[in-house]
């Protein structure tokens, strides 16, 4: 029988390359995860008759995505933030929840594999000093509201969509009547 040896080099590249390929494929499958979640609370929001905003939903080809996005913020009456493990990376997301308290929106955060401890935005250099700040504004007021909290591994898609629903529509019957 011919054994074959492997030096250790070769066994902590090859071990290095899976883990880095289950990183790659949980964070693919956490963005594709939070789409779905969305997905799934903008059509449940839709069958209540409301209109949510959704870019992937309400958006076609040519459309200008910070015209349409900002004009949905300006014009919406509660906003929803799905924070997930790599929310704080994307330049969109964190300009949506600063336009959000910006504009004195109630917003409700959904805590998505993430606990609001674990939220702090990054300086990599490719953001203005003055986005930064608002960014790192409106992610602080965020961490300190309360907010519904979901692990996508244990917990119930639907129960957290019908949470957030609720959350929703008890927040507009409370504005309709101040």
């Amino acid at each position: 029988m011919h054994r074959q040896r492997y030096s250790s080099a070769v066994i902590k590249n090859f071990l290095a390359h899976q883990t880095a390929t289950k990183k790659l494929l949980a964070t693919n499958d956490a963005v594709t995860k939070n789409k779905a979640y969305s997905t799934l609370l903008y059509d449940h929001l839709s069958r209540r008759k409301l209109k949510p905003f959704l870019d992937n939903k309400n958006m076609k080809p040519g459309d200008k995505l910070f015209d349409h996005i900002d004009n949905a913020i300006r014009n919406c009456k509660v906003g929803i933030a799905v924070f997930s493990p790599n929310y704080c990376k994307s330049y969109f997301c964190l300009h949506e929840l600063a336009l959000f308290t910006e504009s004195k929106k109630k917003v409700i955060p959904i805590f998505c594999d993430v606990k609001p401890s674990q939220l702090s935005v990054t300086d990599n250099g490719n953001v203005p000093k003055k986005d930064l700040r608002r960014f790192e504004s409106a992610l602080e007021e965020a961490k300190c509201t309360v907010g519904l909290t979901f692990d996508s591994l244990e917990g119930n898609w639907l129960d957290v969509v019908n949470s957030a629903s609720e959350t929703v529509m008890e927040s507009l019957i409370e504005m309709e009547s101040h």
